[in-house]
């Protein structure tokens, strides 16, 4: 029993690295695709490291000089989840345009291996993408984010989470409305930008809008940032909420992805999604 256990979770490492393995194939043979990953990253940094750098010339104070750091941060942290998110987003759409999702569930490929392996992509793409840019911004403007020491891993790991539940519901109206979703892998995440505190503390917000930032991970994880890096301390209130939120809103994505997926299985929807 025992050892027929432990060949099944071999198999299904193999159905796993299988799927991750033919995605990273794509950007084997294609400088273009390895480009687009670090492109978006690098241009975002560029552009707010250059203004956060014009306003430092032109006032003077320790103040300013934080608000620089704290505004290239924002920037390196946001593109965690948006990398994260579009990672599984787009790996799942390489499916369709290839007309391969209804050839995978033809295999022994169940809908959790798949999850898992674009999951496993995410991360690939996620750390392809953003650490050039970390590199960067050390380069250019003396700016490390390592510097605010071992939290940014709990940082990184609650952005990552949630632009995973985030992806997942994208998935999950692909598979319920078709190519009139697609365009959500890249722009649903770009939504939620105003509520989730990225540049500027929760309090900046009108009233109206605080409610809606305080349910979103993201918002406590970038407050955590700021405490961090002004303060020098780990805001474990902050991590807490993000974590809990972020398993909240899992739980929520992983329910309405088996629900549309046994819902496009029914009608059929795998074999001509996209057409």
């Amino acid at each position: 029993m025992r050892g027929g256990r432990r060949d099944g979770r071999t198999a299904a490492m193999r159905r796993i690295w299988g799927m991750m393995y033919r995605h990273i194939a794509l950007y084997r043979r294609s400088w273009p695709r390895l480009l687009e990953l670090t492109y978006w990253p690098i241009l975002q940094l560029c552009v707010w490291g250059f203004t956060a750098s014009f306003i430092a010339s032109r006032a003077n104070g320790g103040a300013v000089l934080a608000a620089g750091s704290l505004l290239i941060g924002g920037v390196l942290l946001w593109e965690v989840a948006l990398r994260s998110q579009m990672g599984v987003a787009v790996s799942f759409l390489e499916e369709i345009w290839s007309r391969n999702l209804g050839h995978v569930f033809v295999s022994p490929l169940r809908p959790w291996e798949l999850i898992a392996a674009l999951l496993g992509m995410s991360l690939l793409r996620m750390l392809t993408g953003v650490l050039p840019a970390i590199g960067l911004a050390w380069l250019l403007y003396a700016f490390n984010l390592f510097a605010i020491g071992p939290v940014v891993v709990l940082l990184f790991a609650n952005l990552i989470i949630m632009g995973w539940w985030v992806a997942l519901g994208v998935v999950s109206l692909i598979l319920r409305h078709g190519a009139g979703a697609e365009a959500l892998a890249w722009s649903v995440l770009f939504g939620f930008t105003p509520f989730s505190a990225v540049y500027y503390p929760v309090s900046v917000l009108p009233a109206a809008m605080r409610p809606v930032a305080l349910a979103l991970p993201s918002s406590h994880v970038f407050e955590g940032m700021r405490a961090a890096m002004l303060h020098g301390e780990i805001a474990w209130t902050q991590l807490g909420w993000a974590a809990g939120l972020n398993a909240a809103w899992t739980v929520a994505a992983a329910l309405l992805f088996a629900r549309q997926f046994r819902g496009a299985r029914q009608r059929g929807a795998l074999l001509n999604i996209g057409e």
